[in-house]
């Protein structure tokens, strides 16, 4: 009987793990992940503008924000790049919402050459947080907000597929 009832456990314990594997593929096809990925670095600049700063310190939880956040967007970016499917020359993780009715809609994709600089952009911003860490002394907060923001800017330019909502991003990227 023990013999039974381990083989039927062991399958309502299969059935459970393939219907939680089931509903986490559901859940990555809802998921807007493009979006996460672009703004996700302009929500660790609102955290590390809100760190307190004092006079002739250096601000170590600004630091620790920006490098979290940038590499949590380089991993989500990774993630990206090993769901692509590079057999379909399609746009894909396609994100449409309607911003202005009839005028504007704020439509992200991506395709084969802006996957490539999305996660060139996520490589880089890591390694561009780290090497200032030593070299910029005065004004770091603000130096890493403006890094985080831009790489937010660069983000939205290359999964951008409407042509206001590029134009907002290349034209936004130029002011940090």
């Amino acid at each position: 009987i023990s013999k039974w009832l381990y083989l039927r456990l062991c399958f309502c314990d299969a059935l459970r793990i393939i219907f939680i594997i089931n509903n986490i593929y559901f859940l990555q096809m809802n998921f807007p992940i493009l979006s996460s990925i672009t703004f996700l670095p302009l929500i660790g600049a609102l955290f590390v503008f809100l760190t307190r700063t004092e006079k002739g310190e250096i601000n170590n939880s600004a630091i620790y924000i920006s490098i979290f956040t940038s590499f949590v967007n380089f991993f989500l970016t990774l993630f990206l790049w090993y769901s692509f499917d590079t057999e379909t020359p399609d746009f894909q993780f396609i994100e449409e919402f309607n911003w202005i009715s009839g005028f504007i809609k704020f439509k992200f994709g991506i395709d084969g050459i802006s996957i490539l600089f999305i996660l060139l952009t996520a490589f880089i911003t890591p390694i561009c947080i780290i090497s200032c860490i030593n070299t910029i002394k005065n004004r770091l907060k603000e130096f890493l907000i403006a890094l985080l923001i831009l790489e937010t800017f660069m983000i939205g330019v290359f999964c951008s597929l409407d042509l206001v909502i590029f134009y907002l991003f290349f034209e936004a990227g130029l002011i940090p």
